[in-house]
């Protein structure tokens, strides 16, 4: 006879959450909800988020498929967000 492992069901506003806890997360995705924007667009209207910050968060949406991030072959590259 097969096992059953039990799968702890997660509530899905648990889920929602934790994807959209922290201090930068729905002010980076209110910006980009109005339409694409560039890397330094996007941290002169957020004020006084640091690169670093702003590039890690940047990273962790796109990681949970939040946020698209397009590189245009230009040169300089061109790179835009915009929302999945």
């Amino acid at each position: 006879m097969a096992k059953t492992i039990s799968v702890p069901e997660q509530c899905p506003m648990e889920v929602g959450l934790n994807i959209l806890s922290g201090k930068w997360t729905l002010r980076i995705l209110w910006h980009i909800s109005k339409g694409p924007v560039r890397f330094n667009e996007l941290q002169r209207l957020l004020g006084s988020i640091t690169t670093k910050t702003l590039s890690q968060q940047l990273h962790v949406l796109e990681d949970q498929k939040i946020i698209l991030r397009t590189v245009n072959p230009e040169m300089p590259p061109k790179v835009v967000y915009s929302l999945t």
